[in-house]
């Protein structure tokens, strides 16, 4: 089973996403500290990642393994689409 983006969809913030959405972070509207906290924390352009919780106005993401748990304004801040599930 692949996860694939659609590329029809446009972009949301990962704060608006429900628990159990698996997305691909497609652009991050930060500066350039955002984008050196996301990489030091293995989240990147091209990442696929899913929210596993809400905590407050942040979420916490799994990538590869690994959880991390981000305030609202950083979610915010990623937009990402969702991935569709599809067998191969």
């Amino acid at each position: 089973m692949d996860l694939n983006s659609n590329p029809a969809d446009p972009p949301i913030t990962l704060a608006k996403l429900p628990v159990g959405s698996h997305v691909c972070i497609k652009r991050i509207l930060g500066g350039r500290r955002l984008v050196h906290r996301l990489l030091s924390l293995g989240l990147r352009v091209g990442s696929e990642i899913e929210l596993t919780q809400r905590r407050g106005g942040g979420v916490v993401v799994a990538n590869a393994g690994t959880r991390v748990a981000l305030g609202a304004g950083v979610a915010e801040k990623l937009l990402v689409v969702p991935l569709t599930k599809t067998d191969s």
